[in-house]
Order: structure tokens, then sequence, then C-alpha cells
């Protein structure tokens, strides 16, 4: 062997394990994204876990556009008029009052479906025992999400999210979903998918006693955009 083919091949050497340090370096950083990705999109099961053991945990704390104020009859008015006429509302600023949280968009066909079953169970229901009905409108253009609302004649008040970030923090996958909220401030149901007149009569009783309901089977639900 030469002197001029050992110093070529010693010349090579450090090129050669550069490119495999790339490569294996490359190959690593893959392999996270594609962690990572897993990760960031599956989604958050602590609050069913909770309610599976019978137990309430504090509903994630939000702050939103007041999309309609609704009207609120004479057991709410007094707490949450000037409340729900501000621009902006935190869940924080209900505590005191019962809540039933439907997240909802106008693109949503399931959630057209149910409209009317919310409607009836907020005039009949909830408000004369002074639960607050509070609609979530999230992923939605705000012409649309008012237009939904004189279509179906929604009464209640109403709150919006321009993208998911509230609703992915509740563990949702979908819409339509209704948590149903105590006074407190824990979670005391949940109903993924389109809700049923019995599903929300016996949530709205567990928003008021505090008594665990677990997590409904819902129906039919949209995928986030």
């Amino acid at each position: 062997m030469t002197d001029q083919t050992t110093t070529e091949r010693s010349r090579r050497r450090p090129i050669a394990w550069t490119v495999r340090a790339l490569v294996a370096v490359a190959a690593v950083s893959f392999v996270g994204l594609l962690g990572y990705g897993v990760f960031a999109q599956s989604p958050d099961t602590s609050i069913d876990d909770a309610l599976s053991r019978g137990h309430a945990p504090q509903a994630p704390a939000f702050r939103l556009a007041v999309l309609q104020r609704g009207s609120l009859g004479p057991i709410l008015a007094p707490r949450l008029a000037s409340v729900l006429d501000r621009p902006e509302v935190s869940l924080a600023e209900l505590r005191g009052t019962p809540i039933v949280l439907n997240m909802w968009a106008s693109w949503c066909v399931p959630c057209q479906q149910e409209a009317p079953t919310l409607e009836r169970a907020w005039r009949e229901q909830a408000r004369p025992k002074g639960v607050l009905f509070l609609g979530l409108d999230q992923q939605d253009v705000t012409s649309d999400a008012q237009s939904f609302m004189r279509h179906y004649e929604i009464d209640y008040t109403n709150i919006h999210d321009l993208g998911n970030d509230v609703p992915r923090a509740y563990g949702a996958t979908g819409v339509p979903e209704t948590f149903f909220i105590t006074a407190q401030g824990r979670i005391v149901g949940h109903i993924p998918g389109e809700s049923t007149s019995q599903q929300l009569a016996e949530g709205i009783r567990a928003a008021l006693t505090g008594r665990v309901v677990r997590s409904f089977q819902g129906g039919s639900q949209g995928a986030f955009q």
C-alpha cells in the first residue's frame, strides 16, 4: 500500500463519519417528530377517566368573547346580566351558577340536528331551575354562527372560540360535545356527540346536585376542521 493511498483513506474517514452522523441525527429527528405528532393529536382523556371513577374534575378555565347574552330569565338575570353584557366572559366569573357547556359549530350537521333539543331543554328545564346553558361556538365564522342561532331560535348564552383551544383543553375530539359543570366549577357529566332530551335532563340534575353521572354515549359527531 502506497503512502498516497493511506493518505486518501485518512482524508475520507472524517467525511464518512460526518455523513453517518448527519444521517443518524436526521433519523432521530424524524422519529421524534413522528412521536410528537402522535402525542399532540392524542385526545386528553383525563376528564372522562375521572368521571368513570366517580370523581368530579375541575373544569378547565377559559376567557372567551360573548357571542350572544341570551334571555336569562328571572333567576339567572340578577346574577349574570351585567357579567354577560361585557365583551368577554371567563368561567371564573360564572362561578356560583351550574352550567351546561355545549360545544358546537354552524358547519356541523349533528349540531344542526341537536339544536332544537338543546333549546327545548334550556327553556323547559335549565332556565327555570337557574342552570345556565352556555354554547361554545368554535372554528366558525361569526356571521355564520349568528345565522345559525337565528335560524334555530337559540335563546341561551353563547361564546366564541376562533380555534379549538378550549375544547381540546376539555379533551373534546369533535362537535357537538356537552359538559355538565356544578356551581363550584366541577365537571360531573359529559356527552361526546349529539345529546338526547333524557341525557340533558340527567345532566342538568347532576349540575344542580353535584352528583357524578359519568360520560354518556352520545350520537353522531362532526370532526374538528
